[in-house]
């Protein structure tokens, strides 16, 4: 089975080309990218886990697992495959927990956790995840792609709308060093933005000092599962799917509509090794993240997009270390920063998916799966960005047979 796994195409790049491959730009994605990571996703595990029941200690294990065993995965695949490739945790599978932690122990969902694991490596190792990713016409992915980022570019404007003392200076930081490519090279558009803002809320006042904290370190608690089929019932099937296919799929289109190769197979088994360490101390599945992986493939070269990944990863473990400490830094921002430093991230890689999806064959097919995600719905508890690739490939294999047979002949 190990046969199905892809090696990586060269050397793992030593000290003198990760100094030659360093640059301002690749810093920045990757410090965006974290930072969109350590916001919005760490409030919907707080508040899944807070509705749920979780203790305090619980709570900062989840977020140390999240964060330390994902960064440590990014750091080892993005410098040996030399691309980025930033592991994350499953958002879709986190919300999927709240309801299940209503009626079911927390022991419970970790054994669920753990068998999702197992699930998810045996698809690694048998190399059904790659056939299954190549079978999906890439323009009906980047539909639900865009469709799932789509939100980033609509918080962008509301942001803009509801506080424009903070979005109003960001933007125009990011505007006119985008305009001036002179300045832009020396100051990255998307760190002008962040600087910009920072000043803003230094100039306003606006840092809820309630939520700063002080200092503190993780301290990981080692949880117990409970075999229960209840649990495995309700939660092992949705959790793979989402980590295998919504947030897999997403990763791996994002990276190759950037020229990257990822390799499909070892990233999914990857994913189910990360997924069993995450749950020994109770956090949810490990997965390839589409968001954060938009970020650091946003700009710059090909070929040292994975700096940005290196810088990701280390922050992830810094933060897992120190996850108390940094959860109450960034929540004391306002929401409005965190929405419209992630909406100028996204701009290009929005731009992006929409040429991806409405550029050539499976037009209409994309488009429904645009549609069905954007919707946001969710059925049978697997999110609506799956059902956007169902919807999306089931109407263009009624309706765009012509485009199947021109892919097949290649």
């Amino acid at each position: 089975m190990i046969a199905h796994l892809e090696r990586p195409a060269g050397p793992a790049p030593g000290g003198r080309r990760l100094l030659a491959d360093l640059g301002p730009g690749y810093l920045a994605n990757g410090l965006i990218g974290f930072i969109f990571s350590a916001t919005g996703p760490v409030a919907i595990i707080l508040a899944v886990g807070t509705r749920g029941g979780l203790t305090q200690a619980e709570l900062a294990s989840w977020v140390f697992g999240v964060f330390f065993i994902n960064g440590l995965l990014t750091l080892a695949m993005s410098w040996r495959y030399r691309m980025p490739l930033g592991f994350a945790w499953t958002i879709p599978g986190t919300v999927l927990v709240g309801p299940a932690l209503q009626h079911l122990s927390f022991a419970e969902v970790v054994g669920a956790f753990y068998v999702t694991s197992a699930v998810v490596l045996l698809m690694g190792l048998s190399g059904w995840v790659k056939r299954f990713m190549q079978a999906l016409p890439m323009p009906i992915v980047m539909g639900m792609v865009a469709g799932v980022f789509l939100r980033f570019g609509l918080d962008l404007v509301r942001a803009l709308h509801s506080d424009v003392g903070i979005a109003g200076p960001m933007v125009i930081a990011f505007l006119l060093l985008s305009a001036v490519p002179a300045l832009g090279r020396r100051l990255p558009p998307v760190i002008g933005a962040l600087l910009a803002g920072a000043l803003a809320i230094a100039v306003l006042g606006r840092i809820d000092a309630a939520a700063l904290g002080s200092f503190a370190l993780a301290r990981p608690l080692v949880q117990a599962p409970v075999w229960s089929v209840a649990a495995m019932v309700e939660l092992v099937v949705p959790l793979a799917i989402t980590v295998l296919v919504v947030q897999n799929g997403q990763g791996v289109a994002v990276l190759k509509a950037a020229g990257h190769e990822p390799p499909v197979n070892t990233i999914a088994a990857v994913c189910g090794i990360g997924a069993a360490l995450s749950a020994a101390v109770g956090a949810v599945s490990t997965c390839l993240t589409g968001p954060t992986n938009a970020l650091l493939t946003s700009s710059g070269e090909r070929h040292r997009h994975y700096i940005g990944a290196l810088c990701f990863g280390t922050f992830g473990v810094l933060f897992g270390l120190m996850a108390p400490t940094f959860t109450g830094l960034m929540l004391a921002a306002p929401a409005e920063f965190i929405m419209v430093l992630g909406g100028l991230a996204m701009l290009r890689v929005l731009q992006g998916a929409f040429l991806a999806s409405f550029g050539g064959k499976f037009s209409l097919g994309a488009l429904i799966s645009l549609l069905v995600t954007v919707a946001d719905i969710s059925l049978l508890n697997i999110g609506a960005a799956f059902w956007g690739l169902v919807a999306g490939f089931a109407v263009s294999w009624l309706m765009e047979k012509g485009d199947f047979v021109a892919a097949a002949r290649g």
